[in-house]
């Protein structure tokens, strides 16, 4: 079963929104066992949207759009079908009904180009709106040899998308599929300290392509994801058949995992800290508060991260410190000031960001240091990446360091 979602408007093809319509479809999609193989996103053209239709459901087992089914006159969506599909448009009365008592129920007058809204491909059905004046439209389309395809088209509105989403597509799809349903699950494990490539090359022939259970990679600002992805009759198949893998993974890379599904590393390092009843404050020179930022995300209750200090200034570097110095020892010096004048059990310092970015010249360093009961560790870092990353990048360096001293 493969399906295809298709968004539709101007304002996406000309990159003056974003589609986040697909993206939500798609997990839905995925929920209920149907694999998407495609995303096509078309602009407010009658002729590209008949092609695009013509093209979802000669090659998709089911098509989902969203947009396009408002009153105005770029509004091609239930147009571009009835061609795709050779099904002239007809007035659906109670469709018309609905729409008048919305507006009704407004205090509105309905303008007369809103009729249009009922006109529907025949032999459809209609997707009610219970919020909206847009109704959807469900509908079958024969395929020769072949099981028919089955369409909704929907509004662009979200929160409209997703009403009509539970009340009535999903439960529509979940009944067309029958005893064919079948189940697909990810699974997520989170890996920092190495790139993609060398990752892989840790992975003896976990990332080919057809392997079952799949394994995909990614790379998120120095984070890589391991996607493991499962197909079974039921999802405790799915999970039975993906924890093989997943332990591979894990005994491949160690302590280069630092969790799963949507943890981050400052949510394992505070939750390691609060499992040990343990307290964390933290001092950072370059980074902005992107550390302490971080922290007080994991931390709501307020109950493992004391709070940070952002040491910008060579003056308040040194009040922390002790004494006007640089480097390493300057975080060192740096972690157990933060540790005294916080109180805490343990504090994470994130040295100063060289200065300037020659790119014929070598690349600076970075220095951290944790305080903790046992003394204070440091660990020096090179500040190499993409611009875009190097503050993030260091960032994780130093949670990491800070996540590793807590292992051992």
């Amino acid at each position: 079963m493969q399906a295809e979602v298709i968004a539709i408007g101007d304002e996406l093809t000309s990159g003056q929104r974003l589609d986040t319509n697909s993206q939500w479809i798609s997990r839905r999609l995925t929920d209920l066992g149907i694999r998407v193989l495609y995303h096509t996103t078309v602009g407010d053209d009658t002729e590209a949207g008949v092609n695009v239709f013509r093209h979802a459901l000669h090659r998709a087992d089911l098509v989902v759009s969203t947009g396009g089914l408002g009153p105005t006159a770029d509004d091609l969506t239930r147009e571009a079908i009835s061609k795709a599909v050779g099904a002239e448009l007809v007035l659906n009365q109670d469709a018309l009904d609905h729409i008048r008592e919305l507006f009704t129920r407004r205090r509105y007058k309905m303008p007369e180009r809103n009729v249009v809204q009922a006109m529907f491909p025949a032999r459809s059905r209609v997707v009610p709106n219970p919020h909206g004046t847009a109704p959807g439209i469900d509908m079958d389309i024969p395929r020769e040899d072949r099981k028919p395809a089955r369409l909704f088209a929907l509004p662009g509105v979200p929160a409209e998308l997703r009403d009509m989403w539970h009340g009535t597509v999903e439960p529509a799809i979940i009944e067309w599929l029958g005893d064919d349903r079948r189940f697909i699950r990810h699974r997520l494990i989170k890996c920092f300290g190495a790139g993609e490539s060398p990752i892989e090359k840790m992975l003896p022939d976990l990332i080919r392509r057809g392997r079952t259970p799949t394994v995909g990679i990614t790379a998120t600002k120095a984070t890589i994801t391991l996607r493991i992805t499962a197909e079974g009759a039921t999802p405790e198949a799915c999970d039975e058949g993906m924890e093989p893998t997943a332990a591979t993974i894990r005994e491949c890379l160690g302590d280069l995992v630092f969790g799963e599904g949507d943890d981050e590393l400052y949510h394992v390092v505070v939750r390691m800290l609060n499992g040990r009843q343990q307290t964390l404050a933290t001092v950072e020179c370059g980074s902005g508060g992107r550390l302490a930022e971080w922290l007080s995300e994991a931390d709501p209750a307020m109950e493992t991260y004391l709070g940070g200090t952002i040491a910008r200034h060579p003056n308040v570097r040194a009040r922390i410190a002790g004494e006007s110095i640089e480097d390493e020892t300057l975080v060192r010096a740096m972690a157990s000031g933060c540790r005294d004048e916080y109180g805490a059990d343990y504090a994470l310092a994130l040295g100063p960001f060289p200065q300037g970015d020659d790119q014929g010249s070598a690349p600076g360093k970075v220095h951290f240091a944790v305080a903790g009961p046992d003394g204070v560790g440091t660990k020096t870092s090179l500040f190499a990446a993409h611009p875009d990353i190097r503050t993030p990048l260091a960032v994780k360096q130093a949670l990491n360091f800070l996540r590793l001293k807590l292992m051992a």
